[in-house]
């Protein structure tokens, strides 16, 4: 039977994330407490992608928030947080920070439309802004103010994905993009979801996109000098991300029909650079 640490190393490592890739790079108690995190992500995630009864998902999840509560209080079960709770302390990880990413997950199950930006921004908080919060602590936190910035970082990267997966997130039947954008720029639901191109759709891409750069900017300018080389890992995140959506960018966000990737060995160079030369 494989270790908790064999667990999750392998559930990072299968998804392709562009988040492994940073983690390469990282001391190994760090490494160990980052892969552990980014499993549990990955398991909750996975429950609302690959459940697609609606009543199991949403039991997976409830039994999720009390295998929680049950590891800070008695010991964990499930391997993911075997692997997670003997790292919790060292990098100050909360119950509340792994209820809240729960909670984003169990919205999915709940909500597939977002009336306008700041209500989607409450679900991009959840599920990437308390992941970023959470990520920092462990790749090594000195300034309170490094919290903005990586809720601010997370919220340039859920933005991201949900430029990427429209498409993909239509045929599961949600749409991320705000209600109030799609007005603005007269494009329907039924355009999105019968893979419709058109310049309308193009404009509110490229206003999606435009908003994510100036996420990216205020992330970095957010990000205090003393932090900059512990937060490393993050800045690689960033190069990969945004380097993606540079790429959907010049593709005219053809993203309804296929998801624009880039090739692991492209990440790997993009980390490795940041790493190397400390820049994107």
């Amino acid at each position: 039977m494989n270790s908790p640490q064999t667990y999750v190393q392998q559930k990072a490592a299968a998804s392709g994330s562009s988040f492994y890739y940073a983690f390469l790079f990282l001391p190994p108690e760090r490494r160990a407490a980052i892969t552990a995190f980014y499993a549990f992500c990955r398991e909750v995630d996975d429950i609302v992608d690959e459940v697609s009864d609606p009543g199991v998902a949403a039991s997976k999840l409830a039994w999720w928030q009390t295998e929680v509560d049950r590891a800070y209080a008695t010991g964990a079960t499930h391997p993911v947080m075997r692997a997670l709770m003997p790292l919790a302390e060292s990098f100050s990880i909360r119950p509340a920070q792994l209820h809240a990413v729960i909670e984003g997950c169990q919205m999915d199950l709940r909500q597939t439309r977002y009336l306008d930006f700041a209500a989607l921004q409450r679900y991009c908080h959840l599920v990437a802004g308390v992941v970023g919060e959470v990520a920092a602590q462990i790749f090594g936190q000195s300034s309170a103010q490094t919290t903005a910035y990586a809720h601010t970082l997370g919220l340039a990267f859920q933005l991201t994905n949900i430029i990427r997966d429209v498409g993909e997130d239509a045929r599961r039947g949600r749409i991320y993009l705000p209600m109030a954008d799609l007005q603005q720029f007269d494009v329907k639901a039924h355009e999105i979801l019968s893979q419709t191109y058109s310049a309308r759709f193009t404009a509110l891409m490229r206003f999606q996109a435009e908003r994510a750069h100036a996420l990216y900017e205020q992330a970095l300018a957010q990000l205090p000098a003393a932090d900059r080389r512990a937060q490393k890992p993050g800045l690689m995140m960033a190069s990969i991300y945004r380097t993606l959506l540079r790429e959907i960018e010049a593709e005219q966000f053809r993203v309804l029909h296929q998801r624009i990737a880039l090739t692991p060995l492209r990440k790997l160079y993009l980390a490795w650079k940041m790493q190397a030369l400390g820049r994107f």
